[in-house]
């Protein structure tokens, strides 16, 4: 790639790219996009949102007509970052219109919201990649690395917090608002989907949307992973555990520097009894790209040459089978319920994405 005033050009082939919303998230797409070469147009509805991208990108155009941003021959592809509740009407729309698609998590606010969108990507010919960050970031990529190698041995368990104090949504509770990220994680890290979940949570703003929720997912391979999130908390946290067999490791993202340590950790049975055995932590050497840096590149690089993402409309599904499935357990009280997909409900995470990494984590 070559730089022209502080931006990256790419050949003539680049692909043309729209976001659609410039609010709290939007704008850090706009940011990337436009660094990157590909941004041709951003369309916010609101008078704040094409303020900040008139701002953001002053020589680039800014319009407030999703129509007619969806109908520009001039445009190869659309990044959608409108609230959760707009994601599979303007998706289905920018695919029946001939442009590929990123959406920004989660994909859909329901299971079949998610299987008409991968039936019309695929009707279409189209790409539809959904924003999961986290598989982007560098601390996960070293952790699927790490699986792979063997260093944490045998998965026992997982388990995540991502915790704030605001952010509070109307339109989805905070299960389908946070949890997407982490679910996506680790489905990723894993290699299986669960076979079934519970979930239990509380409603105190607003009712009927659930504030504070606690998943559980179970595995057919013995493995347990829980997921912590709430919008209602004193302090920010986000933060993931594996714990292994031989080793154990943090991803704690909150932290500027020292995201992930590896704990020499292990317990072994003696004559019956357990031996505890802990030795010095280390901090994993991570890259320093940015994790939506690397997540805009991969989008870019999949229109231009066709491939599938990495966290392509199947991934997205998965993790709203996951996420349906915890709604229906916090519905009925916390009550287990399967996840949907029948006897494929056990299915492998297959790897895709092309070399972004390795070959991808499993947890034996």
């Amino acid at each position: 790639m070559n730089t022209k005033n502080g931006k990256e050009t790419m050949n003539n082939q680049a692909p043309r790219i729209a976001v659609f919303g410039c609010g709290y998230w939007g704008k850090n797409l706009v940011r990337n996009l436009d660094q990157l070469g590909s941004l041709s147009l951003v369309c916010d509805p609101g008078e704040e949102g094409r303020r900040s991208a008139r701002k953001l990108v002053p020589d680039v155009e800014v319009t407030a007509d999703f129509a007619r941003a969806m109908a520009r021959e001039d445009i190869d592809a659309i990044a959608i970052a409108t609230p959760a509740e707009t994601h599979h009407r303007l998706a289905m729309k920018a695919m029946e219109a001939g442009k590929d698609v990123f959406v920004e998590k989660p994909l859909a606010l329901n299971y079949q919201q998610g299987l008409e969108m991968e039936a019309q990507a695929e009707a279409t010919g189209r790409l539809l990649m959904v924003g999961h960050l986290l598989e982007y970031h560098p601390a996960v990529l070293k952790l699927r690395e790490m699986l792979d190698e063997g260093v944490l041995g045998r998965v026992n368990y997982i388990y995540s917090h991502r915790l704030n104090f605001g952010k509070v949504r109307t339109e989805e509770n905070a299960l389908w608002s946070f949890a997407p990220h982490d679910i996506a994680v680790i489905l990723r890290l894993v290699g299986e989907m669960p076979v079934e979940v519970t979930c239990m949570g509380g409603s105190y703003i607003t009712p009927t949307l659930a504030d504070v929720t606690m998943s559980c997912l179970h595995f057919r391979s013995g493995l347990k992973a829980h997921v912590f999130v709430s919008w209602l908390n004193p302090f920010k946290e986000q933060k993931l555990v594996v714990v292994g067999d031989r080793q154990m490791a943090v991803f704690n993202d909150v932290l500027q520097e020292g995201k992930l340590t590896r704990y020499n950790q292990q317990v072994e049975v003696r004559d019956g009894l357990p031996v505890l055995h802990s030795e010095a932590s280390e901090q994993v050497a991570l890259d320093g790209t940015e994790p939506l840096r690397r997540e805009c590149e991969h989008f870019i690089d999949c229109v231009r040459y066709r491939r599938q993402p990495l966290t392509n409309a199947a991934s997205g599904i998965r993790v709203l089978r996951v996420l349906q499935a915890c709604q229906d357990s916090l519905e009925r009280n916390g009550s287990a319920s399967p996840v949907m997909g029948g006897a494929a409900m056990a299915d492998p995470v297959p790897e895709s994405g092309g070399d972004l990494v390795g070959t991808g984590g499993r947890a034996s």
